[in-house]
């Protein structure tokens, strides 16, 4: 486990001016302690972008975020983060499987699983291999339809269960986050928090950090 929840940021899920997007990214790992940054280009209805369009991203994205000392991570898709060299991939119960990410990826390469509200898959994710796993969602969210909805005592129990880190996700904000980081959440998933936010990225991190103090 970190000694302190860490901010696990996730990308809109479209970017239409990648160049534009560079500069909100920028701001916003410049304004806080973001400890990885998640590329997921799927719309609400589970459609994704190209793999041309992923691969452009990544190539453009990837040394923003590693230059802020966070991890880049592609998520679904263990072939296109092999081919766009990010550091990991995050991937669901219906994406390839952590064996075969694992294989294509390195012992090196960061591995989340996402396990929703169950604390079985989370237990087969954690003794297979993985690097953290995500449970989710814990509140109503802007950017998916989640098939489960968890509460925040999973993420207690699973942290005197294991010492595998947890990534609390879904409609996560600073209003909100502070149950999360008390039931020991190891990392908070944020994405619309963020770039939807009036005041700019830059402000939002900075909110969640203060939110998580507070906690």
């Amino acid at each position: 486990m970190t000694e302190t929840c860490r901010l696990y940021l996730i990308t809109p899920p479209r970017i239409d001016d990648v160049d534009g997007f560079a500069d909100a990214l920028r701001a916003a790992l410049g304004a806080g302690d973001i400890a990885c940054v998640q590329l997921r280009l799927k719309d609400r209805d589970g459609v994704a972008a190209s793999d041309d369009e992923v691969l452009a991203a990544a190539e453009r994205l990837i040394p923003i975020v590693q230059e802020a000392d966070a991890a880049f991570l592609v998520n679904d898709r263990p072939d296109l983060a092999a081919t766009a060299g990010a550091d990991g991939v995050h991937i669901g119960q219906s994406d390839a499987s952590y064996k075969k990410a694992r294989a294509l990826l390195g012992e090196d390469a960061t591995i989340g699983v996402t396990c929703h509200n169950s604390k079985h898959l989370g237990l087969i994710a954690g003794e297979a291999g993985a690097d953290y796993v995500a449970f989710g969602a814990f509140y109503p969210s802007l950017t998916k339809d989640a098939p489960a909805a968890a509460s925040p005592d999973i993420l207690e129990w699973w942290r005197f269960a294991t010492t595998v880190p947890s990534v609390a996700i879904g409609g996560v904000t600073p209003g909100n986050c502070g149950a999360l980081v008390r039931a020991g959440a190891d990392f908070l998933a944020v994405s619309s928090a963020v770039w939807n936010c009036e005041e700019g990225p830059a402000a939002a991190v900075k909110a969640f950090e203060t939110a998580i103090r507070a906690a």
